[in-house]
């Protein structure tokens, strides 16, 4: 017999031929398995790097483009507002106080005594402001960091300009007007700053509980005297002092209590906001729960830096009037500290507790093993 030529080629051929067929024919069964929705690892692990959305923080959410964007605050408008109105309304009262004072050194100490509460107003308008704005430029599509701070820092600083014009314009022209305008100014613009970070209900939640502090502290201010009764003052100082001792540490508790509150019902409306828009938002866990119930404290213990550093040459003056006045701008910014204190652990405490209410109980052993044998 002689050998045709090609004909090892093409036995070859035909014999792998039902290989590939076969191998074809997988291929289309393990496509068809994917139309009808049996799992295929190779192409689910595609498709969740392509398009699935990565697990973020609270304080961010995912974009289109899978970038993660800065989360808004809810209801920025509304504290912007209120904020600014809390500082017009500590700017009104402070300027009457002086002005029905007598000039020269009582106008002096009593303006040592009503800067704490500008400063703590300004310090919160500035922030709240500065959020509504950064909040604004997030909605048309700016979401740079660096741009983001700058817009942060620049509606912190108007805020504070239009505070010290207001200042400089209302009160009397002397030394301590010049100083609680310019201190009125830099507490408005570091106010700004922290309104920069990118969780913006974090911030919103801290603006609302720190807002809600400061109006209730000047509330609890008409229940001094019963509570001054209540805790035995007498005739002697020591009574007296005892009984200081007491209510501040009473307004201090409540002020926690009352921060801790309204920082976690904020982050709950957050929340609840971010899961009608998208399901798949992860909810904020328990840091973000401790550093917003924490967050007024902060920024009354921020607060009494400005004061001391800013404020520092008012303050002299005021304690240098005499041996009296030494003795109570001393007693006064160690009861601002301690009052920082107390709202800052009670607050954090609080939003804490109020969070961990909310947790369901944790899942028993059986029960991912009785899910597994029912799939």
């Amino acid at each position: 017999m002689t050998k045709q030529p090609g004909s090892s080629a093409a036995a070859k051929s035909e014999k792998s031929t039902p290989a590939a067929d076969v191998t074809v024919s997988r291929r289309e069964d393990t496509n068809v398995d994917t139309a009808t929705g049996t799992p295929d690892t190779t192409d689910g692990t595609a498709a969740e790097s392509a398009g699935a959305p990565a697990e973020t923080d609270a304080g961010t959410s995912t974009d289109a483009d899978g970038g993660t964007a800065p989360a808004l605050a809810p209801g920025a408008p509304v504290l912007a507002v209120l904020a600014l109105g809390w500082l017009a309304a500590m700017l009104w009262s402070t300027r009457e106080v002086i002005s029905s004072a007598a000039a020269g050194l009582t106008a002096i100490s009593l303006s040592a005594f009503a800067l704490p509460g500008v400063i703590s107003a300004a310090l919160v308008a500035g922030t709240a402001f500065a959020l509504f704005g950064v909040d604004l430029l997030a909605r048309r599509g700016s979401e740079r960091v660096t741009l983001r701070f700058v817009a942060a820092i620049g509606t912190g600083l108007l805020v504070g300009l239009a505070a010290a014009f207001a200042i400089n314009l209302t009160y009397a022209d002397n030394a301590t007007t010049n100083v609680i305008a310019g201190t009125t100014a830099a507490a408005a613009t570091i106010g700004g700053a922290i309104a920069g970070a990118r969780s913006g209900p974090v911030v919103g939640a801290v603006v609302t509980a720190a807002l809600g502090t400061l109006i209730f502290v000047v509330a609890f201010s008409q229940a001094r005297d019963p509570l001054f009764d209540l805790f035995g003052s007498g005739d002697s100082q020591e009574s007296l002092l005892s009984a200081a001792k007491w209510v501040s540490r009473t307004e201090s508790l409540l002020a926690g209590l009352v921060a801790g509150l309204l920082a976690f019902g904020f982050l709950t409306l957050a929340r609840r906001q971010a899961a009608r828009h998208d399901a798949a938002t992860p909810a904020p866990r328990w840091p973000v729960y401790l550093l917003a119930g924490a967050g007024p404290g902060l920024l009354l213990l921020l607060a009494e830096v400005i004061i001391r550093v800013g404020g520092r040459s008012l303050l002299d003056l005021a304690g240098a009037l005499s041996e009296a006045d030494a003795v109570a701008q001393t007693s006064l910014g160690t009861s601002r500290i301690d009052n920082a204190i107390w709202v800052l652990f009670v607050g954090a405490l609080t939003a804490m507790i109020a969070f961990g209410r909310t947790l369901g109980p944790a899942p028993s052993d059986d029960e991912p093993a009785e899910a597994v044998s029912t799939r």
